[in-house]
């Protein structure tokens, strides 16, 4: 039988690991800060910016929320954002995507300082990941990944298809998992022969924003499949996989709802703490250089006082 992997369950242990270190946080200064920014009406970005927020308050954190005319103009949400980054209250920013389509999407993203970019996806943060060096990951893939341990599923010399390369979600996740040790295989719009890619791994990921693309042609016996797609049809939500087909022949698979996505908020809220932790320790560190270098003016006979 194929095992329904419990998005929901892991996301709500993070998130609770999450509230608890903010509750046991001192001091206003100390307390998180998330700011999410939406431009426009779109029904379904009000839906996730308004579960986001829900999830800020559940964590104990403070929010910081701007709602923007559809009108905008590229100076005015920059403007915002400026604001924001300059605010030491507000350790995180997330620019809600879609934009509207006159809107420079990459720019205003690129506006976010890389150590309150808690979605990851400033060209500062996707350099940081490429050289493995300490950052910001994308909610999404580092949900992907976090779910996987979460599960025991083993990463380390396993054989990893992921399906799509965007930007969102398959080029910083292939990243993460080849640091894990995994050996993986990406596959695309433009790849010839799918299943011949999906079929040998021991896990497939799938993030097409395809519906039903993948079947039970596409996944040996006892992998297991990870779907990241999200549809809406009259019948309710479905994915990127075609997971009745694939009862009894997948070893284990989330489900759409209540797989990946509880897991994409959950880790919102870890980087929305982490942002906070490394900003603190960035000012820990210029108020002791400042310290160092106040002593050594005195001690040169060069402070403002002597």
């Amino acid at each position: 039988m194929t095992t329904m992997i419990d998005g929901t369950r892991i996301a709500r242990r993070i998130r609770a690991q999450v509230a608890a270190e903010v509750a046991a946080a001192t001091g206003a200064g100390a307390i998180p800060g998330l700011a999410t920014v939406l431009v426009g009406d779109d029904p379904a970005s009000a839906v996730y910016v308004a579960a986001k927020r829900r999830a800020i308050g559940e964590a104990g954190m403070r929010d910081f929320h701007r709602h923007l005319s559809a009108h905008a103009t590229q100076d005015e949400v920059a403007a915002v954002i400026d604001e924001l980054a300059a605010d030491p209250q507000v350790s995180g920013i997330l620019l809600q995507l879609p934009l509207p389509g006159r809107l420079d999407a990459v720019a205003l993203i690129d506006r976010i300082p890389v150590i309150k970019d808690v979605d990851g996806l400033t060209t500062a943060s996707a350099g940081l990941l490429a050289r493995g060096e300490r950052g910001l990951r994308p909610c999404t893939p580092s949900g992907v990944v976090e779910l996987l341990d979460a599960e025991g599923v083993r990463l380390k010399s396993a054989h990893v298809a992921v399906v799509g390369w965007g930007e969102l979600v398959g080029r910083p996740l292939t990243q993460l998992l080849l640091r894990r040790g995994a050996t993986v295989s990406v596959a695309h719009e433009f790849t010839a022969d799918l299943a011949a890619v999906t079929r040998p791994a021991d896990i497939v990921v799938v993030a097409t924003g395809v519906r039903g693309l993948i079947g039970p042609e596409h996944v040996s016996p006892g992998a297991v499949v990870i779907d990241v797609g999200i549809h809406r049809t009259p019948s309710g939500l479905t994915g990127d996989v075609r997971s009745a087909e694939l009862d009894g022949i997948a070893g284990r698979i989330t489900p759409v709802p209540g797989g990946v996505g509880p897991m994409t908020i959950a880790m919102l809220m870890v980087n929305t703490l982490l942002a906070a932790r490394w900003s603190a320790e960035r000012e820990d560190v210029v108020a002791q250089e400042a310290s160092g270098m106040s002593g050594m003016s005195g001690m040169s006979g060069n402070s403002p006082a002597a």
